[in-house]
């Protein structure tokens, strides 16, 4: 069984109210509005409140948790780790940094990594990568590089990557921006070819977006990329911090039409839950340009971080959790397309374990109000852009409990439908 052991059965699931709030203001930033849900602990596909009530876990923490919550090969790697060492920094070394390279290069197919924290270290990690490549390998020249994004892209929060989006939330009231990037259209490989000029240095995109709803490119979006790259001496380079390391039954999404990037950005699911890893894994010759005291981090690549990134890879290199996240997702897919048939949903678009469904606007109901009613039921799911709520379960979830999840949510629409009088 890839479950965890003592998750509950679906007869011991029934519905219960959210949590209540933490009472008063508190002295926490106020930078996130989470569902009124406050977790003690989890075990595989289930999370447990400070109440008792149990939830099954449908976003995995945006892909961190792909393996659930505690898996036991994880979980192991960290413990023994914490009774050898910790951190070192990168003032010395240590024997797991150049395995845990060894592993994630081996399992993705690429020359090098370069290893960070989070998922926007790795991406500020390219971009200055890109640059200094575009500097001295390429000949632009100095302070005009310029790298094309995509429009609707999430890419972190940092002050570099809010210059690079087109979403008012995360970008408005953070400049003045950093120069050097243009924004084309998702998905149009054509609006790419435009942009692309002499100074150019990547073409930065997510193979799938993610925070923008699971919003998948046309088949021949990422190989026309990848020509126009090669004919340009452009680096293709591919945030996989969401899409990579199995949620699209595949390794990274970029598999799914036989692509490879220069360089690609990896988080979340790196650390298995337990820790913040990420790393840029791609070409020798690209990442060699970070000479020494040109970049770098006190705790990336920390033992800890790499006993678990190895746990990691090790999870992955059977294959069998892709092919789990690709046999569930279709299946996942054909309650979706149900679900649309019904005219619950407005549209819906899946790959992997993964999707982002559109609640049918005559339902009146925004996608935090769905997932409040999920939460309600036992469910936890996160929205996104209006009427979108993402689903992405671990990829170790059992049959039953993603059948259980669909048909809470069946149930939240179909009662809202019968509420509003459809």
């Amino acid at each position: 069984m890839l479950e965890h052991a003592d998750a509950p059965t679906t007869a011991q699931t029934t519905a219960r109210p959210p949590a209540p709030a933490s009472a008063g203001p508190g002295v926490l930033a106020p930078n996130y509005e989470p569902l009124h849900v406050v977790l003690v602990s989890g075990e595989g596909s289930w999370v447990t409140d400070v109440d008792g009530r149990r939830y099954l876990d449908c976003l995995a923490g945006y892909s961190a948790l792909n393996f659930g919550h505690r898996h036991p090969a994880l979980v192991a790697a960290a413990k023994e780790q914490l009774d050898a060492i910790t951190l070192t920094s990168r003032a010395f070394t240590h024997d797991l940094l150049e395995p845990f390279a060894r592993a994630v290069t081996s399992l993705t197919g690429t020359e090098t990594l370069l290893p960070m924290n989070t998922g926007a270290e790795a991406v500020e990690t390219a971009v200055k990568a890109a640059r200094k490549w575009g500097y001295d390998v390429k000949g632009v020249p100095d302070g005009e590089a310029t790298i094309v994004v995509a429009s609707g892209a999430f890419h972190g929060r940092t002050t570099t990557i809010v210059s690079m989006s087109d979403d008012p939330l995360t970008r408005d009231g953070f400049g003045p921006y950093t120069p050097g990037f243009r924004i084309v259209p998702y998905g149009d490989a054509d609006a790419v070819a435009a942009a692309v000029d002499g100074t150019t240095v990547a073409v930065l995109v997510e193979p799938v977006q993610g925070e923008s709803g699971v919003i998948i490119p046309p088949a021949d979006y990422l190989p026309r990329l990848r020509a126009l790259c090669d004919e340009h001496d452009v680096l293709l380079v591919l945030d996989e911090i969401q899409s990579g390391l199995g949620r699209t039954g595949t390794t990274l999404a970029q598999d799914l039409v036989g692509v490879r990037a220069d360089l690609t950005t990896l988080g979340k699911a790196l650390g298995g839950g337990i820790l913040p890893v990420s790393a840029v894994v791609g070409r020798r010759d690209v990442l060699g340009v970070l000479t020494p005291g040109t970049h770098g981090s006190t705790f990336g690549g920390n033992p800890l971080a790499c006993a678990v990134g190895i746990a990691v890879a090790d999870l992955l290199v059977p294959g069998t959790l892709q092919a789990r996240a690709a046999t569930l997702g279709a299946e996942l897919r054909a309650r979706v397309e149900a679900l649309l048939a019904e005219g619950l949903l407005a549209s819906a678009r899946t790959v992997g374990l993964w999707a982002g469904l559109d609640v049918e606007p005559s339902l009146g109901m925004t996608g935090r109000q769905t997932c409040e009613l999920l939460a309600a039921h036992g469910v936890l799911a996160k929205d996104t852009h209006g009427s979108t709520i993402r689903l992405a379960p671990p990829l170790n979830i059992e049959r039953e409990d993603l059948d259980l999840a669909l048909d809470i949510l069946t149930k939240v629409l179909r009662e809202r439908r019968a509420a509003v009088g459809r």
